[in-house]
């Protein structure tokens, strides 16, 4: 959707009306229904301002195309500014252009990351060159008309309130600085120059509204790479049930339309391969030229099975196929063939960095998909938020007359190929009675450590076999490394051991990047992925008392810990409620617990649930 459209000669002139944004903003109203900020207006008031006096050459044809605030299909996103029009064979071709209104950034270790500051203070966000160049993708990806006629895309970034300090066009980020190039403050002849040299005539086959009405399907050139990913990739093959529930939800997405909704839910616990499962998905269905997109509420698992399928920690052509849960609240219903869900237990009811958009992420995405498939482990639920569950699936899917189909999924080859760990660390975390009062014969190495720093050396050395080891804890220090990077943040000062949380370098691919074992993750780098070992820190949250009833200690969490935020107030309001945060920490410990294929080694602060934990092992510790 465009939100202005006009030729050259024309925003002139309402540029020169002095009430360009009032224009725009009468435009946004209208098609998109919403209201938005002083701020963005502003933003239309300055940088469309820069672009007149940047397009005042008659060298650029009066009849070239622009379009202000396209909002691109599949994404919430929206390129700033496209000028239209053919090069000098005749040839047409778009340039797309993202303004930016800044003044300074910070240089950050990310790869197409830096820091800036916005009305809410410096956040981390995209390099504008990424930016850009990301859009282009998207565009050359799934706009039919962009990739069957062999439409040109030149994308770059002008940051017109900014003077070059080296920041910015760093040789960090010019991997995309080639792709899509920045102009800065006193680079307004450089951009002209750079438009000229691509733009020789006008818009003169409409081409703005052949892309705006370009049908929305994945070009063959996606579908292919894809498909080459996942050649040879051993950790993407399907076994024995993970193979029908795949082929059922192909079934269903092949017969999913807008008179026939259809909704999948997959039911599985840890290792059982719903994530295996949702990638070979995603890859047969673009193959199949049917839109699927991956969506998670936490970025991890969207950030580590885009590197894994991409074979590379660096940003990707493909990564506008995994987009966040919170991103369906403006979108048109039926839009999407195919959502694949993964781990839906942690969707939540709105969106947005302060929960203040949406109604309801269940709700939003059954409505935006033909075909929703929601990959469900109710027992990792580790937020208050969490309200991915079962039966309010399945109230949004008859609200929206879908069909709904479930299917479930036993262990595979994780835990040693046996449920029985998963049902032993119920029974022990008291999370459910099982049958299973022992780990004897699970051929599990499960190892209770003593001392911390035994526990970080079994996992260090257990690492250097494959770089398959990490160590997780309980949320239960502050996170004072985040502002001050000599600080230490996990310390037991009675063991000299300290050690860091994760982020602070590697974000989202904390569990798969290099020497990230010397650092600890936390639930919300972990939670969806797997490793051989696990060694996991069990904190001072969860204690037992006299008759042997292990109980949570939520005034042990750090402050900094979101995930049960407001519990007093709950508790206040009413006592009850304690049995909903005793099951967040306790399902926390849980999923931190069963991330280990082979293994997984655990040191307990509070040393009266170490001595309940040794004797629900039994025989195997003596």
């Amino acid at each position: 959707m465009i939100i202005y459209q006009a030729s050259k000669q024309s925003f002139t002139e309402d540029v020169l009306s002095g009430t360009i944004e009032e224009i725009v903003l009468s435009f946004f109203e209208k098609r998109l229904q919403r209201l938005t900020s002083e701020s963005e207006i502003q933003s239309w008031r300055e940088s469309l301002g820069q672009m007149d006096r940047v397009l005042s050459d008659a060298e650029i044809p009066a009849d070239c195309g622009v379009a202000i605030e396209y909002q691109i299909p599949l994404s919430s996103k929206r390129i700033d500014f496209i000028l239209t029009g053919q090069n000098e064979q005749g040839q047409d071709l778009a340039i797309l252009i993202e303004l930016k209104r800044w003044q300074k950034a910070e240089l950050t270790s990310k790869d197409g990351i830096v820091k800036t500051r916005f009305k809410r203070g410096p956040a981390e966000t995209s390099h504008p060159s990424y930016q850009a160049w990301s859009y282009a993708c998207l565009l050359k990806s799934f706009n039919e008309t962009v990739y069957s006629e062999n439409i040109e895309l030149k994308p770059c970034a002008y940051l017109h309130n900014y003077i070059d300090d080296e920041v910015i066009s760093h040789d960090f980020y010019q991997r995309y600085l080639a792709q899509a190039p920045v102009f800065f403050k006193n680079d307004a002849r450089k951009l002209r120059e750079f438009i000229k040299s691509y733009v020789k005539y006008g818009d003169r086959s409409n081409l703005l509204y052949r892309i705006e009405a370009g049908r929305i399907k994945p070009s063959k050139n996606l579908a292919d790479s894809l498909s080459a990913m996942m050649q040879g990739k051993d950790e993407f093959i399907l076994i024995d049930e993970q193979k029908l529930v795949y082929e059922t939800a192909l079934h269903l997405a092949r017969a999913a339309s807008s008179k026939h909704k259809q909704v999948l839910i997959v039911r599985g616990g840890p290792g059982t391969g719903k994530s295996v499962i949702a990638i070979n998905l995603l890859v047969r269905l673009n193959a199949e030229e049917i839109v699927a997109l991956y969506t998670s509420k936490n970025s991890a698992p969207r950030k580590v099975y885009e590197s894994k399928l991409a074979g590379t920690l660096r940003q990707s052509e493909i990564s506008n196929l995994f987009i966040g849960s919170g991103s369906f609240t403006d979108k048109k219903p039926n839009s999407l063939d195919v959502l694949l869900v993964d781990e839906a237990h942690r969707l939540n009811e709105k969106s947005g960095l302060f929960s203040n958009l949406g109604e309801n992420q269940v709700k939003e995405i059954i409505q935006t998909a033909l075909c929703s498939i929601f990959f469900l482990d109710e027992n990792q639920r580790i937020h208050l938020k969490d309200i991915g569950s079962e039966e309010e699936i399945r109230k949004w899917a008859v609200a929206e007359k879908a069909s709904v189909t479930s299917l479930d999924l036993s262990s595979q080859f994780r835990c040693s190929g046996s449920d029985g760990y998963l049902a032993w660390i119920d029974q022990a975390l008291q999370i459910r009675p099982t049958a299973n009062d022992t780990l004897a014969d699970l051929g599990y190495d499960f190892k209770i450590f003593e001392d911390p720093n035994d526990l970080r050396a079994a996992i260090i050395d257990q690492n250097q076999i494959n770089n398959k080891a990490r160590m997780v804890a309980g949320y239960c220090w502050e996170w004072n490394s985040k502002k001050d990077a000599k600080a230490f943040d996990v310390i037991l000062p009675a063991y000299d051991f300290q050690m860091r949380w994760n982020l602070t370098t590697d974000g989202s691919l904390w569990i798969i990047a290099p020497n990230s074992v010397q650092e600890i993750g936390c639930i919300h780098t972990c939670q969806g992925l797997e490793v051989d070992y696990i060694g996991v820190i069990v904190g001072d949250d969860l204690g037992i008392d006299d008759r042997g009833r292990l109980y949570a200690k939520p005034e042990k969490r750090a402050k900094s810990d979101s995930s049960i935020k407001g519990y007093k107030k709950l508790l206040k309001e009413d006592p009850a409620n304690s049995q909903m945060i005793e099951e967040i920490i306790k399902n926390t410990y849980r999923t931190l617990m069963t991330r280990g294929m082979k293994g997984c080694y655990v040191y307990f602060v509070d040393k009266q649930v170490e001595a309940y934990f040794k004797k629900q092992i039994n025989e195997l510790i003596n």
